[in-house]
């Protein structure tokens, strides 16, 4: 036998692991070691269950991991009764920890809140010891939007608990942009860039998102500096905090968006200016890009990694994207496959173990990037020196029009939410097929599953689901009924049938019938339950069932309005703006649903009033206007108390007042006129007012939904029986 031969039979038989197909792999792991991983893994404990976190002894050994697979045991010291945790990680020894607080315990922990009643004495995990293995290398998280949408005002207490939340579910590979401003400053400093072309670059706190794709600049800023210096402080306390558990976190890296003054101080340099985002107008668009061919994007490049690697060191992985939401110049294969060798070139000139992740969101814009295209882009890198993310795989999973990514490894990832918006909806079905359809083929160059929301803090259960399907279990497609009815009764420590049944209405692609059966299950539990978690829900799936009536109600209101009954339209509009005031009250009960802790968390960070102020009104306008003359009006709406109140109630009262007035011949009703009167005294005066409003909830939870809820329900059962409302 030859030795060529020996060696097919031995790929055949055993497969190839990611670490042989793309050897730079090897350079993404830990360098913190593993009795340092393993105390801060334990720190996790601590915080989370004080009083406990001594009945588990926790061990990270590298050697536990197989074929580039995580790996976690779990078995019970029979003569202490403590659990001994092994993982090759400190992430993954904290996920096996929390894998036995759910399947063991019927813990839960998700970001609303915990169910923590663990049995006296542990449950026993007897010899051999339990061992789970992960079906990837990565789980990845974050959205770049995330850090806007979700991330934008916390500190550091925050920041703790959310990444303790990302190691307890096994989460090893997130973004970490905090803090890049500052990187960026010092490199245009060095240019010769003046802080008057950094203040008009740079974008406020609530909009640096997308200040950093190069979609927008200045807006929502000047970014001040203290803002700069505590960001830098922040971010050295994630990475040191994410790379002592073990995570590989990813840093930014240089998409070619520069200040419009590179064009006086660069004269030389070949710039291209990009087309207007969105409805945005100058000056806060049309950014400048420096040509992917000209010497000056691999010198700014470089000259940014080489900073980044100084202040706060690497784990070799950049994010950096240029067409985000917007197109090339051209589409021509050839000049698409230099522009990505361009980027990565930037990156291993500071980093020769660099790895470019890239947002594959660009690819959904399929008229543009027809595989050609793609290709040309994907293969500009040598192969496993790009890790793509196939961003919006639940709805529009790009792996499969692009052919694996024409064999760049990739990971499969759900978006599910944009603009951090709270309607309660998400597809289970495609999660639960998706990831296992694109990992199973056999030239299938899939190395992981992500989350990535442009914001978080709603619709929990889609993302507990896709975190669970990250570990080998009995089989990789679940039984849905069977994995939500666990997750119910873990999240409120009991098993109820009628609460489970409502849950289970919950996880179809709902018509309002269903939602309001829902609503009825949830309704008639809160006679026997009366947990945090279960009033967050019941609150939710009220607030989300009253959404829907009120849609239906401006249905109706509209016909009345066209068909000229005015006593009927009075009627229907006093409902429907009744219903507002009435929803923001209820919100008002529960601490998840507050406009008051959004604008102070935003003001808490402000040093002076003028900091302040600054910071209140870009939390203001992202989640109303999201722009100065209402650009990407309510993209990131969010129904909560004082909002609901103060900007959405004004806004409905001065239509239906408009409509009114052209029922009564007063005046006709104009759409123009309309969009420019409420722009002008509700919505611009709401981003420049500083009310402030309630951070901590007020009345209760559960008599006011059942109070809403023989309010509004006969009335809901009234209009479904119109199909037209929906």
């Amino acid at each position: 036998m030859t030795s060529q031969l020996a060696l097919l039979i031995f790929l055949l038989t055993f497969g190839i692991n990611s670490s042989t197909r793309f050897p730079s792999f090897k350079y993404l792991s830990s360098k913190v070691s593993p009795e340092d991983q393993a105390v801060t893994a334990k720190g996790v404990l601590q915080r989370l269950i004080p009083n406990r976190a001594n009945e588990f002894n926790i061990h990270v050994d590298p050697q536990l991991e197989e074929d580039e697979k995580d790996v976690f045991t779990l078995v019970t010291d029979p003569a202490t009764g403590k659990l001994n945790i092994s993982g090759n990680t400190g992430v993954v020894a904290v996920w096996g920890f929390y894998h036995y607080l759910k399947y063991h315990c019927g813990c839960h922990v998700a970001w609303g809140g915990s169910q923590l009643k663990i049995p006296k004495p542990l449950p026993v995990i007897p010899a051999p010891a339990h061992k789970m293995k992960s079906n990837d290398k990565f789980r990845y998280y974050q959205n770049v939007c995330t850090v806007s949408y979700s991330f934008a005002w916390f500190n550091w207490t925050q920041w703790e608990t959310h990444i303790d939340w990302m190691a307890l579910h096994g989460i090893n590979f997130p973004l970490a942009f905090t803090g890049q401003e500052a990187i960026f400053q010092r490199v245009l400093i060095k240019l010769g860039f003046s802080q008057a072309d950094i203040d008009g670059f740079f974008g406020g706190p609530a909009f640096l998102a997308w200040s950093r794709m190069g979609n927008i600049q200045g807006w929502g800023g000047p970014l001040p500096q203290t803002w700069i210096n505590d960001q830098l402080a922040l971010q050295h306390r994630i990475l040191d905090r994410m790379r002592k558990l073990g995570m590989v976190p990813i840093l930014a890296g240089f998409g070619g968006h520069m200040p419009a003054s590179i064009t006086k101080l660069y004269p030389n340099t070949t710039v291209t200016k990009s087309p207007n985002w969105s409805k945005f107008k100058q000056p806060y668009t049309g950014i400048y890009i420096i040509d992917f061919q000209d010497p000056m994007f691999n010198t700014i490049g470089k000259m940014l990694i080489e900073e980044t690697i100084s202040e706060f060191g690497t784990n070799h992985v950049y994010a950096a994207g240029t067409f985000n939401e917007m197109r090339p110049k051209s589409s021509d294969p050839s000049y698409l496959k230099k522009s990505g060798a361009a980027i990565y070139n930037s990156l291993i000139a500071a980093d020769p173990k660099a790895i470019w992740l890239m947002q594959g969101w660009l690819f959904q814009d399929a008229s543009f990037w027809k595989p050609p295209q793609a290709k040309a882009l994907l293969t500009s890198v040598p192969q496993g020196r790009m890790i793509v993310l196939d961003l919006f795989a639940e709805v529009s999973p790009m792996w499969k029009r692009l052919d694996f990514f024409y064999g760049q490894p990739f990971i499969w990832c759900m978006l599910h939410n944009f603009g951090g918006t709270m309607d309660l909806y998400g597809d289970l079905e495609s999660v639960n097929v998706g990831p296992a359809n694109a990992r199973s083929p056999a030239n299938s160059s899939m190395i992981g599953t992500g989350l990535s929301p442009e914001g978080i803090f709603q619709n929990y259960v889609m993302y507990e689901f896709l975190l669970d399907e990250s570990m080998s279990m009995d089989s990789s497609v679940r039984n849905i009924s069977k994995w939500i009815s666990g997750y119910v009764s873990r999240r409120y420590g009991t098993t109820n049938q009628l609460i489970d049944s409502g849950w289970q209405l919950l996880r179809l692609w709902y018509d309002p019938e269903v939602l309001y059966s829902a609503w009825d299950h949830f309704v008639g539990s809160s006679m026997s339950m009366n947990s945090s978690l279960f009033r967050y829900d019941l609150v939710d799936v009220t607030r989300n069932s009253l959404q829907i009536l009120h849609y239906f109600l401006y249905k109706k209101m509209v016909e009345n309005y066209i068909t000229r009954d005015l006593n009927a339209f009075t009627g229907t509009s006093q409902s429907l703006l009744s219903l507002i005031l009435d929803l923001d009250t209820l919100l008002l009960s529960d601490s998840h649903f507050l406009l008051g802790k959004w604008l102070e968390d935003a003001k808490s960070l402000g040093y002076t009033d003028r900091e302040k102020k600054l910071y209140e009104y870009n939390a203001r306008n992202q989640v109303t206007l999201w722009g100065p003359d209402g650009e990407i009006v309510d993209y990131a709406s969010k129904q909560w108390s004082g909002l609901l109140k103060d900007y959405y109630y004004p806004r409905w009262k001065l239509f239906v007042d408009m409509l009114k007035a052209d029922l009564t011949n007063t005046t006709s009703f104009s759409q123009a006129k309309y969009d420019q009167q409420v722009l002008e005294t509700v919505e611009k005066p709401f981003t420049f007012d500083h009310s402030t409003y309630p951070t901590e909830p007020q009345g209760d939870s559960l008599k006011l939904v059942r109070n809403l809820y023989t309010k509004y329900r006969p009335i809901t059962i009234q209009l479904l029986k119109k199909k037209s409302y929906y």
